[in-house]
C-alpha cells in the first residue's frame, strides 16, 4: 500500500512531464497491486505445496554453498545486532551524523545539473542546410551533394534523403535539408558509433564548406517538441522598437553566446533578411494621370504571379486562361517600371510615369511569439554542461540586452524550466502520501515519523550514483528517486512494524528495536538485494532508449544501496528516538498492546 502511495500523486501531474509521469504511476500501481494479490493469495498455497515439513527439534543443514551463505549471514547478523546495540546506546551522536548526511543530500542535489530528458540514440540524425539569402538553387544543391557524399562514406549510415526548398529555418530556394537514417544498434555498437557521435564528426566536416551553413542535429527527445536536439530560444521585442532594433539584440545575444564556455552551437533559426526591391509610388502622380492603387496592384499581381482570365473551349473539354508576363520580361527592376497599369479612362500608362524602384534589406519572415516579434534561436551545451547550465547561462546573457527586450522558452526547453519547478511538489506529495498512509496504519502521528526520517539515505545513493555516471536531474532521474522513497519507506517498516508491537507487549523501546532488527535484517536485505540485481540490466543497457533506462537504473541502484545499508543501522535508532519524544496516550499505548497480542510476534529464539 505504501509503495502504491507513492505513485499515485504522479497521475495528476499536467503537461507533457505529467504524461510520461502518469505512464509510470498506472504501471507501477497496477503491477504493484497485482503482485501483492499474488503474494497474498497464491504465495501461501505455493509454500504450502512446495516446502517440506521439519520435525520438531530438528533444524535442515544445509551443505555446499547454501550451508556456507547461511554460516557466514548468521556471522553477518550478530555483528549486525553488535553494532545496533552500540549505535542505540549513542543514540545523541548519530543523530548528529544523520543531520549531516541530510547536508549532504541538500548539497549535492544543487550540485547535479538539469534536464529535460536525456538525449536517445534514435536511429537517425537531421542536416539542415542554409544559404546565404539571394544564393540560388544551384548553389543549395550543390552544398547539399557535398552532405550527401560525405554521409554515404560514413560506416554507421544506411541511407540518406535530401529536400531542396525547405529546412527548419524556412522555405526559400537557399535552404535544404537531409534526413539521414543510420544502421541497427547491434551494427555501430560504442559510443564511437552513436548518432550524437555522427552528428559531432559531421558538424566538423561539413564546416568546411565555405558556401552554405550546414548543422547536423539530432531528433528531439518527443517528436512533437521542437525539431532538433538542444534549446529552443525566442528573444521577444516587448517595447516595440522595431525589427531592425530586433536584430541588432539579437546579433549581440548570439555574439555573447558564441564567446560562453558553457555554450556551443549557438544559430539563429530562421531566414534572414535579404536585398528585396522596393517600388516607391508618386501618389499625385498616379492621382493625376488617372491611375488607382488596385490598378496599380492588380498590374503587379498579373505580370509578376498570374492571373485568371477566363475558359475556352477545346477539344471538348473547357481550358483555363491564365495571363502572366514572360521570363525574360521581368528580370530586371526597369522591365517592372515597363509594366502598363490602366486609367480611369482605360487607357496603358507604364509605371515608370510615376513610380521609381530601389534595392532594400527586409525580412522574407515575421515570427511572433505570444504576441509580440521574435527571433528564434537555438544552440547546444558544450561538452560536460548539461542543458540547465546552458539555460541559465543563456539567461544571464539576454539580461544583459538593452531594456525592452524579453524572451522565453519553448519546445522541450520549456517543458525542461517545468520539469524543474515541479520537482519538489512531486517529491513533496510523495513523502506526504507515505506519511498519511502510515498514519492510518499505525494510528499514529509520531511513529510514522520513524519512517519518514529514513528517506534521505535511499536519496543520497540515488544522489551520488547520479554524480559518478555525469548524469543529470532529469525526469527519469525523478521517477527513480521516487521509487526509492516508497522502497526506503518500506525497509523501514518492516523493522518498526515489529518494534511497536514488541514494545506494546511491555519491551523497553531499546529492547524491541534491537529485536526487531535482529528478526528483519534477512527479510531486508534479501528482499533488496532481490530488487537490486532486478534493476541492474537497466544500469547496462545499450541500444534503442538505452539512456532512459540507464537513467532510471542507475538511481534506483544507488538508493537501494544507501537506503539498505544505512537504513538497517538507522532505522531502530529512528523508533528509540521518536518513541522516545512521543510516548503516546494511554488509550494509545493500550491499543498498540491489542494490536501486538492479535499480530502474535514472538522474539526468535537465539542459538549460539
Amino acid at each position: 500500500v505504501v509503495l502504491i502511495s507513492v505513485f499515485v500523486p504522479l497521475a495528476f501531474f499536467a503537461g507533457s512531464t505529467g504524461n510520461i509521469y502518469r505512464q509510470f504511476s498506472v504501471v507501477m500501481v497496477a503491477s504493484i497491486g497485482f503482485s501483492a494479490f499474488m503474494a497474498l493469495s497464491l504465495t501461501p498455497a505455493l509454500c504450502a505445496t512446495l516446502l517440506k515439513p521439519v520435525e520438531a527439534g530438528h533444524h535442515h543443514e544445509k551443505r555446499g554453498f547454501f550451508g556456507w551463505f547461511n554460516r557466514g549471514f548468521s556471522r553477518t547478523a550478530k555483528g549486525y545486532e553488535g553494532l545496533v546495540s552500540r549505535l542505540l546506546r549513542r543514540s545523541g551522536r548519530y543523530m548528529i551524523v544523520y543531520l549531516a548526511i541530510i547536508a549532504a543530500v541538500a548539497l549535492v542535489y544543487t550540485r547535479i545539473p538539469t534536464a529535460f530528458l536525456p538525449q536517445e540514440d534514435q536511429g537517425n540524425i537531421l542536416v539542415n542546410v542554409q544559404l546565404p539569402p539571394g544564393a540560388t538553387q544551384e548553389r543549395t544543391l550543390s552544398a547539399m551533394e557535398q552532405v550527401e557524399k560525405f554521409m554515404l562514406k560514413q560506416p554507421e549510415v544506411e541511407s540518406i534523403v535530401g529536400v531542396l526548398g525547405f529546412s527548419f529555418s524556412g522555405q526559400g530556394q537557399n535552404a535544404g535539408i537531409a534526413f539521414v537514417t543510420l544502421k541497427d544498434w547491434h551494427e555501430r555498437e560504442g559510443e564511437q558509433h552513436a548518432a550524437s557521435a555522427l552528428a559531432g564528426r559531421a558538424f566538423g566536416a561539413l564546416s568546411q564548406v565555405r558556401d552554405a551553413f550546414i548543422y547536423p542535429l539530432s531528433p528531439p527527445p518527443i517528436p512533437e517538441l521542437g525539431t532538433g536536439s538542444g534549446f529552443s530560444f525566442r528573444l521577444q521585442d516587448r517595447s516595440g522598437a522595431g525589427h531592425d532594433a530586433l536584430v541588432n539584440a539579437r546579433n549581440q545575444l548570439l555574439g555573447m553566446a558564441m564567446k560562453s564556455p558553457v555554450l556551443t552551437g549557438i544559430r539563429p533559426d530562421g531566414l534572414e533578411d535579404a536585398p528585396q526591391l522596393q517600388i516607391e509610388i508618386d501618389r499625385e502622380k498616379a492621382q493625376a494621370l488617372g491611375v488607382g492603387f488596385d490598378a496599380i496592384n492588380g498590374a503587379l499581381s498579373t505580370a509578376l504571379g498570374s492571373s485568371y482570365v477566363n475558359d475556352f473551349p477545346s477539344r471538348g473539354r473547357m481550358q483555363r486562361v491564365v495571363v502572366q508576363a514572360d521570363a525574360p520580361g521581368r528580370m530586371q527592376p526597369e522591365d517592372l517600371l515597363r509594366i502598363n497599369a490602366t486609367n480611369t479612362q482605360g487607357q496603358p500608362v507604364p509605371l515608370s510615369a510615376f513610380a521609381s524602384t530601389k534595392w532594400v534589406k527586409g525580412a522574407q519572415q515575421t515570427v511572433r511569439y505570444n504576441g509580440y516579434p521574435a527571433m528564434r534561436i537555438s544552440g547546444e551545451p558544450a561538452p560536460g554542461y548539461s542543458s540547465g547550465a546552458a539555460l541559465a547561462e543563456m539567461e544571464k546573457l539576454a539580461a544583459q540586452l538593452p531594456s525592452g527586450f524579453g524572451f522565453e522558452w519553448t519546445g522541450t526547453s520549456r517543458e525542461e524550466k517545468l520539469a524543474g519547478s515541479q520537482a519538489m511538489i512531486l517529491y513533496g506529495f510523495a513523502i506526504l502520501a507515505v506519511f498519511l498512509c502510515l498514519a492510518a496504519l499505525y494510528e499514529s502521528w509520531s511513529i510514522p515519523m520513524s519512517v519518514i526520517l529514513v528517506v534521505p539515505l535511499g536519496v543520497l545513493g540515488v544522489l551520488l550514483a547520479t554524480m559518478l555516471r555525469a548524469y543529470s536531474n532529469d525526469v527519469y532521474f525523478q521517477v527513480g528517486l521516487i521509487t526509492i522513497i516508497g522502497l526506503s519507506a518500506k525497509n523501514a517498516i518492516l523493522i518498526i512494524e515489529f518494534a511497536k508491537d514488541l514494545q506494546a507487549q511491555g519491551k523497553g523501546v531499546i529492547e524491541a528495536a534491537l529485536t526487531a532488527a535482529h528478526l528483519r535484517f534477512r527479510p531486508i536485505v534479501m528482499t533488496s538485494l532481490a530488487f537490486g540485481l532486478g534493476v541492474v540490466p537497466l544500469a547496462i543497457a545499450a541500444g534503442a532508449g538505452s539512456a532512459s533506462q540507464r537513467a532510471i537504473g542507475t538511481g534506483v541502484i544507488g538508493g537501494m544501496i544507501t537506503g539498505t545499508a544505512l537504513a538497517v543501522f538507522f532505522v531502530p535508532l529512528f523508533f528509540v528516538v521518536v518513541r522516545s519524544l512521543f510516548k503516546g496516550s494511554k488509550r494509545q499505548q493500550e491499543l498498540n498492546k491489542k494490536h501486538a497480542e492479535a499480530a502474535g510476534i514472538q522474539e526468535e529464539s537465539r542459538h549460539d
